[in-house]
C-alpha cells in the first residue's frame, strides 16, 4: 500500500525530521531498520500518520519525514520500550542522530 504524506499548513500534525548520518556502507542497513521498525511498531502506535525515508547521494545521511497527529503523540511513542528497542538499534548504525519537531508553515505545489 502507498501511503502519500500530506504537507499541509492548516493541518497541525507535529512533522519529525530526524537526520541519521551513517557510513555510506551501512546506509541500505538503517534504512532496512528503520523501515522494519515502522512495519512491526510504529504504525501500530497511537497517533501515528506516515513515515518516509531519503536516502542522499553520497550515502552519508538517511532523513527519516514522519508526522504524527500530534507532539503528545510522538513523545509517547518515545516512551514505549518496544519503540526505544528500535531506536537504540538505529543509534548503533548510525554515527549522529538529529530528531526535531516541525510544522509546517507554508506549503507550495503545482
Amino acid at each position: 500500500m502507498t501511503v502519500t504524506a500530506q504537507i499541509d499548513s492548516s493541518r497541525a500534525v507535529a512533522t519529525l525530521i530526524n537526520v541519521f548520518t551513517v557510513s555510506p556502507e551501512r546506509q541500505d542497513e538503517l534504512v532496512a531498520l528503520l523501515a522494519r521498525a515502522t512495519e512491526e511498531t510504529m504504525k501500530r502506535q497511537p497517533g501515528f500518520i506516515c513515515a518516509n525515508f531519503h536516502v542522499s547521494q553520497d550515502g552519508e545521511r538517511v532523513v527519516n519525514y514522519a508526522q504524527w497527529e500530534s507532539e503528545e503523540h510522538y513523545r509517547a511513542m518515545l516512551a514505549n520500550p518496544e519503540a526505544r528497542v528500535h531506536m537504540d538499534q538505529a543509534a548503533t548504525i548510525a554515527t549522529d542522530v538529529q530528531p526535531r519537531l516541525f510544522r509546517v508553515r507554508s506549503a507550495h505545489g503545482r
